[in-house]
């Protein structure tokens, strides 16, 4: 093989003898392979690493070396000031090339090959040559791949991190700290979690949370709200189909088990699920594998299964709207997200924090908030959770210029006549406005007051969509549309 590079060489070796023989060794490919420095202890090799940590690809080290840090140990440290770089042990210890014991330890601390240091010519050359100089390639292709998989992993965790940055729970009350320490202690097993909490509280955020701080960080997220999948197509969203497993299917469908395989699955709503779909779900959960429309073989899938619900479940099992043997199963590991009302010390935070993104988004200065329109925010009910807080405080943000008044949290939070606040039922007062709005403005104001008003009333999305007449997935299209979800 022809490298653009020249190979970069650490030699660690306190016998004059036996760096001859390994320069030696290595001189007919002095062109692509260099050694670049010689030292004779262990100390003097790690200080020039972390020195020049970029400059060498590969260690060639003797086992026993002077200086009193030497083999598995010198190894381990090498590779912590320089994972990618690679090793390549000499030793005399042994002339048993097959000593896997051995080689084992070398491995296990971080070495990537090792040789005797006796060869059928021993004044000459190291081992057996050619055997030597195709472990200095390989290693250097090896230290490629790594460097290049290091770069990636490094990617991918920066991008992680920017996600776990917008999706950050804000809160100071003991509530939400034993919410945060349950997400990081959960998010360590692969145990399936039943996270239960009103609508609007961030139950979805939680999941998120614990997925990207997890093992399957690297793996697909898929979220599915459960309320919003017609009845007749749920088995197809969720598990697929093949081409020409019935009339239509001009194509292969990958499920969403399939799609999340390896990493998590996020079921919302899950109490809206059919029991037929139930039995299906169950299934994947006991076998770990998935019965796929239209083909006869079952597809192993391995995902993590976080589901959500507003509400309670177990009194759902016991009225036979929901399997009990599928509520266990979902139900390994309990999380409850607390309603706002219950702390409201966060409000502060939360206010500040979505006035703050919001404003970036509109490229304006943050307003200031009067000290009676923060009371007004702390001792409102808050029905809707966090969800209506986003939204008010979204509306905020555009009617405000330098100062959020009192009177600009009234019109935000001005209920319906005849309603109970606690419902949480809202309506702009636009009657006592000069200010007149083109229809198509006006029609989302009272789209968008209407819809969370019901949702407000409505024991979950899907009873909700009943309200209003829709279908599910029109509700679902519909809330999104409007900033609702």
């Amino acid at each position: 093989m022809i490298y653009n590079k020249v190979i970069k060489i650490l030699l660690v070796e306190d016998e004059e003898f036996d760096v001859r023989r390994v320069k030696k060794t290595i001189k007919p490919f002095e062109d692509t392979i260099e050694i670049k420095d010689v030292v004779s202890s262990g100390p003097h090799a790690l200080e020039l690493l972390r020195h020049n940590e970029n400059l060498y690809d590969v260690v060639i080290m003797d086992y026993q070396i002077a200086g009193g840090l030497m083999g598995e140990n010198l190894i381990r440290k090498i590779k912590e000031i320089t994972p990618v770089i690679q090793i390549i042990v000499i030793t005399k210890m042994t002339i048993n090339i097959s000593d896997f014991d051995f080689a084992n330890k070398l491995m296990k601390a971080g070495a990537s090959w090792y040789c005797t240091k006796y060869p059928g010519d021993i004044e000459d050359f190291i081992y057996q040559p050619t055997d030597f100089i195709l472990s200095i390639f390989n290693a250097y292709e090896k230290k490629l791949l790594e460097t290049e998989r290091f770069r990636s992993n490094k990617k991918l965790t920066k991008n992680i991190e920017d996600i776990l940055a917008q999706k950050i729970i804000i809160g100071k009350s003991k509530q939400i700290e034993e919410l945060r320490s349950q997400i990081e202690k959960y998010s360590q097993n692969n145990a399936n979690i039943l996270i239960t909490g009103g609508s609007g509280t961030g139950k979805e955020l939680v999941a998120i949370n614990i997925h990207y701080k997890s093992q399957r960080r690297f793996e697909n997220f898929i979220a599915i709200n459960c309320g919003s999948l017609p009845q007749d197509l749920i088995e197809s969203e969720l598990f697929g189909y093949e081409k020409g497993a019935f009339t239509g299917a001009t194509s292969k469908k990958l499920g969403l088990f399939e799609i999340a395989n390896h990493g998590t699955i996020f079921l919302d709503e899950i109490a809206e699920l059919p029991l037929q779909a139930q039995v299906k779900l169950l299934r994947v959960i006991q076998e770990g594998e998935i019965e796929k429309i239209g083909r006869t073989e079952k597809i192993k899938v391995d995902v993590r299964i976080i589901a959500a619900t507003n509400k309670n479940l177990a009194q759902e099992v016991y009225d036979k709207k929901f399997r009990e043997d599928l509520y266990y199963r979902l139900n390994v590991v309990p999380i409850n997200v607390p309603a706002l009302v219950n702390r409201k010390e966060d409000i502060p935070l939360l206010v500040d924090h979505f006035l703050n993104l919001f404003c970036l988004e509109a490229g304006k200065a943050k307003p200031s908030i009067e000290d009676k329109a923060m009371d007004m925010l702390l001792n409102y009910d808050w029905p809707g959770n966090v969800r209506e807080l986003v939204n008010v405080i979204q509306r905020l943000s555009f009617v405000s210029e330098s100062v959020i008044t009192a009177a600009n949290v009234n019109n935000a939070l001005i209920s319906l006549p005849g309603i109970n606040r606690k419902f949480g039922a809202r309506i702009i007062e636009f009657f006592n406005s000069t200010e007149i709005l083109p229809w198509r403005e006006m029609e989302k104001v009272l789209r968008e007051s209407y819809f969370a008003f019901v949702r407000d009333q409505s024991l979950s999305d899907a009873d909700a969509a009943k309200r209003l007449g829709l279908a599910p997935p029109n509700y679902h299209r519909m809330c999104k549309e409007l900033g609702l979800k």
